[in-house]
């Protein structure tokens, strides 16, 4: 018998409820590809113990820093990220050997008294903590001829959404996936279209990481890989990278498959910058088809990145890194 076998693995986490409720179903598969027992292993990060703003703080980053260095250091095995938490740039030591199957990627709005978005008052106040989301749901309310105030909020889904259940908000935006993993999408008063507000890159999609190094649990991993998730959300990373945006700018970003019968031909990248203020948009499309490799899905992004500053982009960013 292969002494490896008995060895768990050890599968790195942040401690909230919802990052343990998609580890735990990340760790329950690789079960049973593996026949290994696996064990989670709980790591606290920066963007867990601080208050502060996430802009300010590094943006989504600092929830990856502590699991990455525990692989590096071999404490873990392998790690579970939300997706739109990474960086766009991959360290070499590290390789993301699978994307599972992604999740609803839109946004949810709890509101207070079962409102929708298109129902919620004039002037009323809702909690984010994303620009993103700011950007898009201040230029939504007024394509609806009102205005809202986008008011800064950190916390985990309790929190958050006890600002609404306490009175001190009228609602706040989450989004769909953390809501469904850890099953209170029936909370949501509002799933918000992404005609109207586009999620941000790799939004609902999970990234299961581990050392280049580790070949066998490499090829164990990738069998929870979905090509279609992996090859959708690589576009919409490629375009966050090529527009030098870091995780906290207002970007948003979605690519979607498009069927002709049950035959998926054709993939659609949709992305926006904006104003946090929601005034100006600069909001494109292209459709190509589904790319069959890592460069071909990277140079989707770099296509569509390119038209959006063209349209005036990076201006709408503030300040870019040179």
């Amino acid at each position: 018998m292969n002494p490896r076998l008995d060895q768990p693995l050890r599968l790195g986490t942040r401690r909230s409820k919802l990052a343990m409720s998609q580890s735990g179903h990340v760790a329950d598969a690789v079960r049973a590809i593996t026949g290994r027992p696996v064990e989670l292993v709980e790591i606290t990060t920066y963007g867990d113990v601080s208050r502060e703003n996430l802009a300010q703080i590094g943006g989504t980053g600092v929830f990856v820093t502590a699991l990455r260095d525990a692989l590096v250091r071999g404490e873990v095995d392998f790690a579970v990220h939300s997706l739109k938490d990474l960086p766009t740039t991959q360290p070499e030591e590290l390789v993301i050997a699978a994307m599972p199957l992604r999740e609803d990627p839109r946004d949810a709005l709890v509101a207070r008294d079962g409102l929708t978005f298109e129902q919620l008052p004039d002037g009323a106040r809702i909690g984010t903590g994303s620009p993103r989301r700011m950007a898009q749901l201040n230029h939504y309310a007024r394509t609806l001829g009102k205005r809202i105030e986008t008011v800064a909020i950190r916390g985990n889904v309790d929190t958050r959404i006890g600002f609404v259940r306490d009175g001190e908000l009228d609602a706040v935006v989450l989004a769909a996936a953390g809501l469904n993993r850890i099953g209170r999408s029936a909370e949501a008063t509002d799933f918000l279209s992404v005609d109207n507000v586009l999620p941000a890159p790799g939004q609902g999609a999970l990234a299961v990481e581990c050392l280049a190094s580790d070949a066998e649990l490499i090829a164990s991993l990738a069998e929870l890989d979905d090509p279609h998730t992996r090859a959708a959300v690589t576009a919409e990373r490629s375009l966050l990278a090529a527009l030098e945006a870091g995780c906290s700018a207002p970007v948003g970003a979605l690519a979607d498959l498009l069927a002709d019968g049950q035959v998926v031909n054709e993939m659609r990248l949709r992305g926006v910058v904006g104003t946090l203020d929601g005034s100006t948009l600069v909001q494109l499309s292209t459709t190509g088809p589904v790319p069959q490799s890592y460069d071909e899905a990277m140079a989707l992004g770099r296509e569509l990145a390119d038209e959006m500053l063209a349209k005036g982009a990076a201006g709408l960013m503030g300040e870019r890194s040179l």
